[in-house]
């Protein structure tokens, strides 16, 4: 029965996303507190997480989210420069909004990052499903 709802579950490309998303941002957290305790300034470890983090998101996305099916390399060039495309909007929303509630504001600095998270994801579930991997539902 168990094994039933999960691949229900999983047969949902949202529901997908929102498992990925959510290992997507624990990596962008670790690495944005690992980098903080390692002595990097706001925004050095808050742009290398994020780096990695899409990175990270990408890979998944395209497999296991959207699972999108790149019959050539320039088809999956194309959509990675999209994916990076549209993470650059995201990036700029998400170091504009850290920086509006860490240092302007005076959150912490992981309350900061967190609450931003919540914006980001649906922005980019957004644009990776209606820009980035159109092809996936042809």
């Amino acid at each position: 029965m168990i094994k039933k709802l999960v691949k229900k579950l999983y047969a949902n490309s949202l529901v997908r996303y929102i498992f990925f998303g959510g290992c997507t941002t624990l990596v962008n957290m670790a690495i944005f507190y690992a980098g903080r305790k390692a002595g990097l300034g706001l925004h050095v470890a808050n742009i290398l997480s994020i780096v990695t983090a899409i990175l990270f998101a990408y890979v998944v996305n395209a497999l296991f989210v959207f699972e999108h099916k790149c019959t050539s390399l320039t088809e999956h060039l194309g959509t990675f420069g999209k994916f990076i495309g549209a993470r650059a909007i995201t990036m700029v929303i998400e170091i504009f909004g850290v920086w509006v509630l860490v240092e302007v504001m005076t959150l912490p600095d992981m309350a900061g990052k967190f609450i931003v998270q919540f914006i980001v994801i649906i922005v980019n579930y957004l644009l990776s499903k209606f820009l980035v991997f159109t092809s996936a539902r042809k």
